[in-house]
């Protein structure tokens, strides 16, 4: 399961620094090409990619809401609104101890996991909204909850690849729960950090070459040039080796193809969250050709993990400024010698 996590976050990856902007003229305000709300005349309309949304004024702030994507609570925990989740589904990997505190009092119930939704469970929860990404093969699901008088509200922030865009999804969250002013804050916080950081990147006199990802079987999944990944490692001012590539999406290639491409690469990153380089060789001993395994430094995003939960899925989808920090540690570490990494650690 915790592959598949780590894959689904190969394929989507989060996010470069596009400022999210107000359309005076109509008064939207974009979170991305994809996701814009805003509010006209008592009304608080969301488009959110093929899906469009109307709230009248007394169906919000939420008061009682589930989560179906354990990424949704970094933005939930940011804005301190923790007990207005009621249900979550596969709690397992959720890393807040606020909210894991809250599952063990019984305050916020288990609603079943991607596998299977208990649907009888939240139907008798009566929540104001469940927050989730839209899955086609769960669309009779979501017909039987709308069918109950539930809201279900489907967000494509998994799919943003610019950081500060995947951060600014906590503007339509605190617009929902009542939390607009707490929202706009954080997010100004950490778009200040994020260009101070990118700023003080550039000042760095080398630009190391970098590679991103590991294998699954025999297929190496490589963020594409314009992913999340590829924007962190630029903004951080270092050479991604797929930096010309143009993919919002990932690349699978064969570790012959990888391997033509490693030459003079000193940084690997987004290596899966192995516990050791030992352990990493006998998942695949193709990993020993490599020079930047043997020379280099490799990092896993491992620095905040229990058990099934990672923390870099959680907090990580809004503190963008954090990841970027820790690449900037890890490629320019004389730039902050005092900062320790957050997200990110060092296999040896």
């Amino acid at each position: 399961m915790k592959q598949k996590i780590l894959l689904l976050f190969t394929v989507f990856s989060l996010i470069a620094c596009k400022r999210e902007t107000k359309n005076s003229s109509s008064d939207w305000t974009n979170i991305s090409s994809r996701t814009r709300f805003k509010e006209h005349k008592r009304v608080l309309e969301l488009k959110s990619g093929n899906f469009s949304y109307n709230f009248k004024k007394n169906q919000t702030p939420f008061k009682k809401i589930i989560l179906l994507n354990a990424s949704m609570a970094g933005y939930i925990s940011e804005l301190g609104a923790e007990n207005l989740i009621i249900g979550v589904s596969s709690p397992e990997y959720i890393y807040s101890d606020k909210i894991q505190s809250l599952i063990q009092q019984g305050k916020i119930q288990n609603v079943g996991s991607e596998q299977k939704y208990d649907v009888e469970k939240i139907i008798s929860m009566k929540p104001d909204a469940i927050f989730t990404n839209h899955i086609a093969s769960f669309d009779n699901t979501y017909e039987l909850l709308k069918n109950n008088g539930i809201q279900v509200i489907f967000l494509d922030e998994y799919m943003e690849q610019k950081p500060l865009e995947k951060t600014a999804y906590i503007k339509l969250f605190g617009e929902f729960l009542g939390k607009e002013k707490e929202a706009e804050t954080k997010y100004k916080e950490v778009e200040k950090n994020y260009s101070n950081l990118k700023q003080l990147a550039s000042k760095a006199k080398e630009k190391p070459v970098v590679l991103a990802n590991e294998m699954y079987g025999d297929v190496w999944y490589l963020p594409g040039g314009n992913t999340s990944v590829a924007h962190y490692i630029s903004d951080a001012n270092a050479n991604y080796i797929m930096k010309d590539n143009k993919d919002e999406k990932v690349l699978t290639m064969s570790f012959e193809e990888v391997y033509a491409k490693a030459n003079g690469v000193q940084y690997w990153v987004n290596a899966g969250s192995h516990p050791s380089k030992k352990e990493m060789l006998s998942m695949n001993p193709f990993y020993g050709k490599l020079d930047v395994f043997n020379k280099g430094k490799i990092y896993t995003i491992a620095g905040r993990e229990k058990l099934k939960a990672n923390d870099f899925f959680e907090s990580g989808v809004v503190r963008a400024d954090l990841i970027l920090k820790d690449y900037i540690k890890i490629f320019h570490p004389e730039l902050l010698p005092d900062y320790q990494l957050t997200y990110m650690k060092e296999l040896h």
